[in-house]
């Protein structure tokens, strides 16, 4: 495995992250699919030993077992100083007044509660899920400020937005001298390429690590494009990110990863996840994984070099698509 700066900071983390999205009690939040603890546990251990130290998390998971969970994993199998452990505030619990969002009262309290629920007294990375119209910039940069002098948070990152709304933050930190988001978690993968657009120029300019979520297009570009499978017909937001207006050159994509994948003689997911990694800017794509394989498939696409041609094959049918995954 190898290890990269986090953007322009010192911290260094494995070329990939896991998410852990996958982990959580099914019954709870909004993803039915997520895998029990039981189940969860071989597959953190196993990201350890190929030596990913970097897990990604969020408090809206699976009602915030998805925090519980990697947290007591974490706990048990590795040690504190040498993982580097990210989590995400905005999306409500509830709904109710104050519940969720990214204003100050939300992010103090929510700090908090993934602490607890992780079981340690710090992350290393605290990340804005969304962009909040409702609270403005300046609160919510203020509020991750006092997060980090108060110990809790290392870093601070950002998540799917506009380009034009993360240089206003970015700018409205150095303004105030507050705590700059080091990061940027997007949505990248060869069927949703808008982000080259505007976002990694900018994050390659500013000194952002990119941290792409859904390399895989939600296993899109792992199969057939004919081919479902469970989790796809419980997904609503995969539903809503990968639209039929584009399904036509979305196919033409899929095939030109499998005939790539065909003359390499490699899963078509080591394939896709290629293409990501060699991404200018992209720090750590940001993988999920539900079988040990995936994780194996993964660590296995650091190794695969895309030539020139082969890229091509890939690029060549993409059409422009509408912006999804800020919502």
């Amino acid at each position: 495995m190898e290890y990269v700066p986090l953007g322009r900071t010192g911290l260094k983390v494995s070329r990939l992250c896991l998410g852990c999205m996958t982990y959580g009690v099914p019954e709870r939040g909004t993803h039915p699919w997520t895998l029990d603890e039981a189940q969860s546990r071989p597959l953190i251990r196993r990201a350890l030993d190929l030596g990913i130290n970097f897990f990604d998390t969020a408090n809206s998971y699976s009602d915030g077992t998805s925090e519980e969970f990697v947290g007591r994993a974490l706990r048990e199998l590795a040690r504190r100083d040498e993982i580097v452990l990210a989590t995400k505030v905005y999306f409500p619990s509830r709904q109710a007044p104050n519940v969720g969002g990214l204003s100050r009262k939300a992010i103090l309290t929510e700090i908090d509660n993934s602490l607890r629920r992780l079981g340690t007294d710090y992350v290393d990375l605290y990340q804005i899920h969304r962009w909040d119209y409702g609270t403005p910039i300046e609160e919510t940069l203020e509020a991750l400020h006092d997060v980090v002098k108060a110990g809790k948070a290392r870093y601070i990152g950002a998540s799917s937005m506009y380009a034009w709304q993360f240089a206003k933050a970015l700018h409205t930190a150095e303004r105030h001298g507050w705590t700059r988001f080091v990061t940027m978690q997007n949505h990248l993968n060869l069927i949703h390429r808008e982000e080259e657009r505007e976002m990694l120029p900018l994050c390659r300019d500013a000194g952002i690590g990119v941290l792409p979520w859904s390399p895989l297009a939600r296993g899109r570009l792992t199969r057939d494009w004919t081919e479902g499978s469970g989790r796809m017909t419980t997904d609503e937001v995969g539903k809503r990110l990968y639209l039929e207006r584009t399904a036509e050159s979305d196919r033409q994509v899929v095939e030109a990863v499998a005939r790539v994948a065909t003359a390499r003689g490699v899963p078509w997911a080591q394939v896709a996840l290629a293409w990501v990694a060699q991404q200018a800017g992209v720090t750590a794509p940001i993988i999920g994984a539900s079988k040990l394989q995936h994780l194996d498939d993964a660590v296995a696409a650091l190794s695969l070099r895309l030539a020139p041609e082969e890229l091509q094959a890939l690029q060549a049918p993409y059409i422009p698509h509408a912006i999804a995954g800020f919502e």
